[in-house]
């Protein structure tokens, strides 16, 4: 019997969506955690919305069950940062490691012509990852008109096409050439970009399997260090977006991989962060269906993002942090913020050669109090104990319990975990907690520990 499309499930518009389970329980559970909040004279109360919290309302995020596990160290990789600059320059607040997409260097930038290379904003970027440190993830895309002179156009300005090209030895040329030049230098390769979005790519799921194995096998061959990336899938939202990951899986492409990669991100920029846990679980649910299971990385955002409204601080900061909080919530490897060095998006980092903004700042911070720790559970509202839009994830770092706790929409007070005694905030202050043993939480996150 024939299978109904894939429709991901809209966000609950006035509560966070529960995992499946009896309604009694949920409801038993919530009421339980109501006549706890009145016995402790409103110590879990929630208050109004901060000024952190959207001026317009904004979607209801999807919940996400609770997990625990055993402790397991934050990957040294999450921090990432997709870089719109073609300078060489890099970021001046500290992050993980860096993408390559919007930078000048599509396979058409770099080969123009059969047989010619144009290696100069490659070579920059590169160098300038390498001098700080910062591990690569190149993203290959728009092929050459030479390749495919009856192809689509894409809708950059380079004349390159969506489709595949017409001799797929070009393919295996120039990635063969990448890799011989970048060994050891460039640690990852993205196959291809939105593999699913006719926007960048217009072949069939077949060919674009084909072109994956080839690569893999090139990049075995010359480079059997790096890390492969299959094309990643965007457009997740929508039905036939889900259904083109669904049918990759299905034909075996994410055997040719060490990890798969996705895009991401929140229906609009403005909507909380914790809604893409709503999404993850329906990408889990297309990967099962196609057979795969594959190590996870987040390579990017969504077609319009440049047509979307800018984000004023402190929505912006509190979207830019929790974004990677969320991807650490869903068990990702890596999250690549978009973007970094250009200023036409709705959350602004870096724009090249200006100093970074406070949601930079603030990234930066988040991965300080991370870094070096050992995460072991996350979980929100009464599932978790906690009041209902409030989230937390746990971690231990040298013996110490650390908590990261936020909400997701407005703002709460919580009781403080027994061997807290401080709080400390995201530009950097540290405050005690006060007497009554109960902190206030917004959608800007906080750290809760005890005094170093």
């Amino acid at each position: 019997m024939a299978r109904a499309p894939l429709v991901p499930r809209e966000p609950a518009p006035a509560a966070l969506r529960r995992p499946a389970g009896n309604a009694r329980v949920a409801v038993a559970s919530l009421a339980f955690v109501l006549l706890c909040v009145v016995s402790l004279g409103g110590s879990a109360h929630s208050t109004a919305p901060d000024p952190a919290a959207s001026a317009s309302p904004a979607p209801a995020p999807n919940a996400a069950a609770p997990w625990t596990q055993a402790p397991t160290p934050v990957p040294n990789g999450l921090f990432g940062m997709t870089l719109n600059s073609s300078t060489g320059a890099m970021p001046t607040f500290r992050i993980d490691t860096v993408r390559l997409w919007d930078s000048r260097t599509r396979w058409s930038n770099i080969q123009p012509r059969r047989g010619e290379f144009d290696w100069s904003i490659l070579d920059r970027l590169v160098e300038g990852a390498n001098r700080a440190g910062l591990p690569v993830l190149f993203t290959m895309g728009g092929t050459p008109g030479w390749a495919s002179p009856n192809g689509p156009h894409t809708a950059y300005d380079d004349g390159s096409r969506t489709s595949p090209p017409d001799d797929p030895a070009d393919w295996k040329a120039f990635v063969s050439a990448v890799a011989e030049r970048y060994r050891g230098r460039i640690g990852a390769y993205e196959l291809w970009v939105m593999g699913n979005d006719p926007h960048y790519f217009s072949g069939s799921p077949e060919t674009l399997v084909e072109m994956t194995r080839s690569a893999k096998a090139v990049l075995d061959a010359v480079d059997p260090d790096a890390t492969v990336v299959c094309p990643s899938m965007g457009r997740l939202w929508d039905a036939e977006g889900m259904r083109g990951l669904e049918r990759f899986s299905e034909l075996r492409g994410y055997d040719s991989c060490d990890v798969a990669g996705v895009k991401l991100h929140q229906r609009t920029a403005s909507d909380p962060p914790e809604q893409l846990l709503g999404l993850v679980d329906e990408i889990d649910r297309a990967f099962h269906r196609g057979g795969s299971h594959p190590k996870l990385w987040n390579t990017g955002t969504t077609y319009d993002i440049p047509l979307q409204q800018p984000l004023q601080d402190p929505a912006a900061s509190a979207n830019a942090v929790r974004f990677f909080l969320v991807g650490l919530y869903a068990r990702y490897q890596r999250m690549y913020f978009y973007n970094w060095g250009g200023s036409k998006i709705p959350i602004v980092m870096q724009p090249d050669g200006q100093p970074p903004t406070q949601a930079a700042l603030y990234v930066e911070e988040l991965r300080r109090w991370l870094h070096g720790s050992r995460i072991h559970s996350c979980g929100n509202g009464v599932p978790a104990g906690l009041p209902v839009g409030v989230w937390q994830c746990r971690f231990d770092r040298d013996g110490a319990e650390l908590v990261v706790v936020w909400h997701a929409t407005g703002s709460a007070r919580v009781p403080a975990p027994q061997d807290t005694t401080t709080v400390r905030h995201l530009d950097g202050t540290v405050t005690a907690v006060g007497t009554d043993r109960t902190v206030e939480v917004t959608t800007l996150p906080v750290l809760l520990g005890s005094a170093p």
